[in-house]
């Protein structure tokens, strides 16, 4: 019995000290297991959140805000261009109309001189009337001439040079010639006179036309995207703060899409 009581006494602190060491070791593994737990995030309302934080909740936030008030203010100058484009597009389909309206007068013009060529040229199938060949019956013819070719200048039926080449006796004018000669002469050089003018207006009024054509287009493909800005722009515009920039988060942003129809194309009558 004494010798079971001194192994038990020798056997206490070898226990005690093995008991020590495995808390020592407990302590120790629960400390490194507390420090490598990841901390608590706190939201708003003080409560943790381990998906998604605060902070990146605050940066995703103005990130789409500021997405937003970029796409409502790049609407807004979409909008603003395709105001100016439809405006250019309806100066240049009025110069288009002008110039339709010039080609048309001067075409008019063109037929009335070659009706009167040709009632002047009808008259050469009968014969010329005979007069004294006399240095006063060529004079008289000469200021004939001058008159009716300075009177077909004052009415712009002829040009500066047609008459500058008639005052000088060039270019077929003669001015021996019976006045009803030098009539069917004037009214041929009146009538390509016309001519030219006509084909010079064509000319014009299919230049203003191709303008008007490619400023419509223009303007139609503006308003187009400003439609297409507008829609996502207003999509975008409740993300932004009440009383903030661009839209407010309420206002619609403007739409550009007034209607201005492409001009339409007119086919002028050509001398042929």
């Amino acid at each position: 019995m004494d010798n079971l009581m001194y192994f038990f006494l020798l056997d206490i602190p070898r226990a005690a000290v093995i008991w020590s060491g495995l808390i020592v070791v407990a302590l120790v593994a629960m400390a490194i297991l507390i420090a490598r737990r990841p901390r608590p995030e706190f939201t708003d309302g003080g409560g943790p959140n381990g998906v998604v934080p605060m902070r990146a909740a605050v940066a995703g936030r103005a990130r789409l805000t500021a997405e937003a008030e970029e796409l409502v203010r790049y609407a807004d100058e979409v909008a603003v261009a395709a105001g100016r484009a439809a405006e250019t597009a309806r100066r240049r389909r009025e110069e288009w109309l002008a110039a339709q309206d010039d080609a048309e007068a001067a075409w008019q013009a063109y037929e009335a001189a070659d009706a009167d060529a040709r009632r002047v040229a009808a008259t050469t199938y009968l014969p010329v009337p005979r007069t004294p060949r006399t240095p006063s019956e060529y004079a008289d013819r000469e200021r004939y001439l001058h008159r009716a070719a300075l009177s077909a200048c004052g009415r712009q039926e002829l040009s500066v040079l047609e008459l500058s080449n008639a005052l000088a006796h060039r270019n077929g004018w003669d001015p021996r010639r019976h006045p009803v000669e030098q009539e069917v002469v004037l009214r041929r050089a009146v009538r390509e006179s016309r001519l030219a003018a006509q084909r010079s207006a064509a000319e014009r009024e299919h230049a203003a036309w191709r303008t008007a054509e490619a400023a419509a287009v223009a303007a139609q493909s503006l308003r187009d995207e400003a439609f297409a800005a507008a829609e996502r722009a207003n999509q975008a515009s409740h993300l932004l703060p009440p009383g903030g920039g661009g839209t407010g988060g309420s206002a619609p942003v403007r739409d550009a899409s007034r209607q201005h129809r492409p001009a339409t194309r007119w086919r002028t009558a050509s001398a042929g």
